[in-house]
């Protein structure tokens, strides 16, 4: 398929997007594991996409999205073992980086630098001097980014965002959320069904000997993630700054219990209190040691103003005033669900890749979210309050 170069006017000046003859997306996925699958089935639904490469470094992932990708009778992509063979792919407009956090950083880099267009998997990064330097990049180039936090094209938290916006709630001063679930019971991992390239896998972290468990639970290493507190908190912090309204965190401290799953090196029960210059706190509390809820009843946020709260779960939200608050006066539920969300948050991305418009989680407010969770680490490992210094864009330890 030819290659051309297609201008695109917006309110903001003219923007070049790579573009087929047809207009149609061409989607390069690098990372095709579980969520890799998932966010690129939520590409195909869209028939304005056609998947033309994908990038694995473990053969089993990779047949399988080549599998998918050539679903529906489109051509089979191409398949690659090194992402920067993907990059280097002209007939490649946009990528999905759905690899683990310790590649993010690298690979949003390149493929900024490679002229495309990028959807990026959450945490959006490592480290807080990471994610500076990813907001920066994104400012200095035309590419449209769209991070994976989906809550913020979610129906469910769109019509949440109109109740704050109603003033039924009186002044918020305090945010509280919790996720529950637990991971201890699940047996380590000791094979893998194919055959893994390990050292590129690592990439740009420690070298460790190879371990099938640290390939299978890498969230849970701090090598290469922040922990479930970050893996799900990013999630959750990014929902209550879309409500509120609000920045970064001045500050954060964090208490944890120790990890009972002796091979992981991050706590699974977390308790984080962030503090905003907007005048309100928000205290999450992650606990992957408890019994196990539906899905729809595994996480709740609550925002507790002077005349009313405001109750939002995965699918479902509730309003209950003061002096009723045992029957709430409205509610909302999704009409098809949180898996919905992602397909909404594709839909935005590419929308955004043919209009040039900002997307409704570029990388400034993907590093807010993240930037909450790498605090709380930080504010675990020095037993201290941790503050960020919005002028420097660094952190206070």
């Amino acid at each position: 398929m030819l290659n051309r170069r297609t201008f695109l006017a917006s309110s903001a000046g003219l923007y070049s997007l790579n573009a087929a003859p047809s207009e149609t997306v061409r989607l390069g996925v690098i990372g095709a594991g579980g969520r890799g699958s998932f966010v690129t089935a939520a590409f195909k639904r869209n028939a304005a996409v056609h998947v033309s490469a994908v990038c694995d470094v473990y053969e089993p992932n990779l047949e399988r999205g080549v599998s998918l990708g050539s679903a529906g009778g489109q051509r089979k992509p191409r398949a690659y073992s090194h992402y920067a063979d993907l990059l280097n792919d002209k007939d490649v407009d946009a990528v999905l980086i759905a690899t683990p956090e310790h590649w993010h950083h690298r690979m949003v880099l390149d493929a900024l630098a490679a002229g495309k267009d990028i959807y990026v998997e959450k945490p959006l990064c490592h480290t807080p001097e990471q994610g500076a330097e990813l907001v920066a990049a994104e400012q200095s180039s035309k590419q449209i980014v769209q991070c994976g936090m989906q809550r913020r094209s979610y129906d469910l938290f769109l019509d949440a965002k109109k109740v704050m916006r109603g003033g039924t709630l009186g002044p918020v001063r305090m945010v509280r959320s919790w996720w529950l679930n637990n991971y201890l019971g699940t047996p380590r991992v000791t094979n893998l069904d194919g055959k893994l390239d390990w050292d590129q896998w690592q990439g740009p972290a420690p070298r460790k000997p190879f371990d099938p468990d640290r390939f299978r639970n890498w969230r849970y290493y701090s090598d290469y993630a922040g922990g479930i507190v970050a893996d799900q908190g990013a999630h959750v912090f990014d929902g209550i700054h879309m409500l509120m309204g609000s920045g970064a965190p001045v500050s954060v401290t964090a208490s944890a219990g120790k990890p009972h799953r002796p091979e992981f090196d991050t706590p699974e029960s977390v308790t984080v209190a962030a503090c905003y210059a907007e005048d309100y706190i928000a205290v999450f509390t992650i606990n992957y040691a408890a019994m196990k809820y539906k899905p729809r009843q595994d996480q709740l946020t609550q925002f507790d103003g002077e005349k009313a709260r405001l109750d939002v779960g995965r699918e479902d939200l509730s309003v209950y005033p003061q002096g009723a608050d045992d029957k709430p006066s409205s509610a909302y539920r999704s009409a098809r669900g949180f898996s919905h969300a992602t397909d909404l948050h594709v839909a935005n991305f590419l929308e955004c890749i043919r209009s040039r418009q900002r997307p409704t989680a570029p990388i400034a407010l993907g590093f807010q979210s993240t930037l909450v969770v790498q605090m709380a680490n930080l504010s675990l490992k020095h037993g201290r309050q941790i503050r960020w210094n919005a002028a420097s864009q660094k952190v206070e330890v």
